[in-house]
């Protein structure tokens, strides 16, 4: 069973930039799809971003333009590059991934982002 860790998150202001990292403990090269949600105070679980074997994407239309997804399938990691962040972008940000229309694994710890001034 692949588990998957998130890290990179913190306190960043508005028009600032993080970069997520989530580490697999196995490999993701062929996995369908893997996936960025996050998770709002009071809201529920949002996909955010998602990159495809074929490394085609997809973004949420609240994000694209100034989110980024890649992975790097040697070291089975994937990366949600974040720009011009906005304050309602504060979320606890997950990865996951499996096939089409479901996820595979167990959900991490999450990372928390916060922006603000």
């Amino acid at each position: 069973q692949v588990q998957l860790v998130e890290s990179g998150g913190g306190l960043v202001q508005p028009g600032g930039s993080l970069r997520l990292s989530c580490a697999a403990s196995g490999s993701i090269f062929s996995i369908y799809a893997m996936r960025w949600y996050r998770q709002a105070p009071g809201k529920q679980r949002e996909l955010v971003a998602t990159i495809f074997s074929s490394s085609s994407t997809s973004y949420a239309i609240s994000v694209k333009g100034r989110f980024t997804i890649s992975r790097d399938t040697a070291k089975n990691t994937v990366y949600l590059q974040m720009n011009s962040l906005k304050p309602e972008d504060t979320a606890v940000y997950y990865c996951n991934g499996g096939g089409p229309g479901r996820n595979d694994y167990s959900w991490g710890q999450g990372t928390q982002v916060t922006v603000s001034s």
